[in-house]
């Protein structure tokens, strides 16, 4: 078994947890002892699917094997399962840890502007930047479409993070949810990837199939984001008749 193969099989197995993990908070009680059990097991699991994504990624472009000779546009393999693995890779961990700090952080929202958290938001914008550049060059539709999600979510972090006047109380509760439904579309489409090359190889370059978890994740992220605000507008009023707007 060569370097590589080792990498898949533990990259398969790590995203294997992530994947089925992920769906645990979202259907669970939020703030339960269960929510948290699932959300730890599918964060554990993506930030090992997305550090041996990143060291598949080198391999692909600087390895000493030549990968799947069956695939003849090797510039677009590149693009793909090396620019945009590593993009995504990166982009998977820095959802993690967003996800993650701004639960640690509610009630101190300037750490998150330290230098810890700033760096890896600034490692996602440049390796989506050239992940977006490269498919550009290569006139392929999907590198830019996923370079321009992530660097755009990272633009909205931004702005939670640096707003000097202070958002409504539990919004960073939105900003963690965002986060990690974000952490599952970047690990889904590189998880997607890793099989999609084996089993259907003739399919590899399709965008509609690589843009699948985009559409998913961020029809998920747009459903909490209205379900979110529509909680908050009735608050105030259920606060001012006395009643509680969160029955059990």
């Amino acid at each position: 078994m060569t370097l590589f193969d080792a990498l898949v099989v533990l990259h398969v197995a790590t995203g294997a947890v992530g994947l089925t993990a992920f769906w645990g908070p979202i259907v669970t009680r939020k703030g339960a002892a269960n929510h948290r059990k699932w959300g730890r097991a599918a964060c554990y699991g993506f930030l090992g699917a997305g550090a041996l994504a990143i060291a598949m990624a080198f391999l692909s472009l600087y390895g000493p094997e030549y990968r799947h000779p069956e695939i003849t546009d090797r510039v677009l393999f590149d693009g793909l399962f090396g620019w945009m693995m590593l993009y995504l890779g990166v982009l998977t961990i820095g959802f993690v840890d967003y996800g993650l700090a701004v639960v640690k952080h509610a009630r101190d929202r300037k750490a998150l502007r330290s230098a810890r958290y700033q760096a890896m938001i600034a490692a996602v914008v440049l390796t989506g930047a050239w992940c977006g550049f490269y498919g550009l060059q290569v006139g392929h539709p999907l590198m830019v479409l996923v370079a321009f999600i992530g660097i755009v979510a990272m633009l909205i972090q931004q702005r939670y993070i640096w707003r000097g006047t202070e958002f409504p109380r539990g919004t960073h509760i939105g900003e963690h949810f965002r986060a990690l439904i974000g952490m599952g579309i970047s690990a889904y489409t590189a998880f997607l990837s890793v099989g999609l090359i084996r089993l259907v190889p003739e399919e590899v370059f399709n965008p509609a199939i690589w843009a699948g978890p985009s559409v998913i994740g961020v029809s998920l992220i747009l459903w909490f984001t209205v379900k979110g605000k529509k909680a908050a507008a009735r608050r105030p009023a259920a606060q001012a008749s006395g009643t509680n707007p969160h029955p059990q």
